[in-house]
């Protein structure tokens, strides 16, 4: 699968821990997914951390997972895992959940 700039699209699957929920985090991903050009979600979990699905361009992930080893602000991010997921071409645009 390759986007419009003939670049291969790839997937990605993170989950963000520590102080990340009630801090902005989502709608801060949502905005800098929306920056990057990526598709996917980004969801709250009930175990205190925060789900990210994105699909996209290389780059543009690789620029989203190391943004969430940040995060906003006012977040504490303790840990990220992630790993590379085979992209679906299920969303059309980035959400927050």
């Amino acid at each position: 699968m390759c986007d419009a700039d003939g670049s291969e699209t790839r997937g990605v699957y993170a989950r963000v821990f520590g102080r990340v929920q009630g801090v902005g985090f989502r709608v801060s991903t949502l905005d800098r997914a929306m920056l990057l050009g990526l598709v996917g979600y980004a969801q709250n979990l009930w175990d205190g951390s925060v789900e990210v699905v994105a699909e996209g361009p290389r780059s543009a992930l690789d620029g989203l997972v190391t943004w969430l080893h940040q995060g906003p602000p006012m977040a504490y991010v303790d840990r990220v895992s992630w790993h590379w997921r085979q992209p679906k071409g299920e969303f059309v645009r980035f959400e927050v959940h």
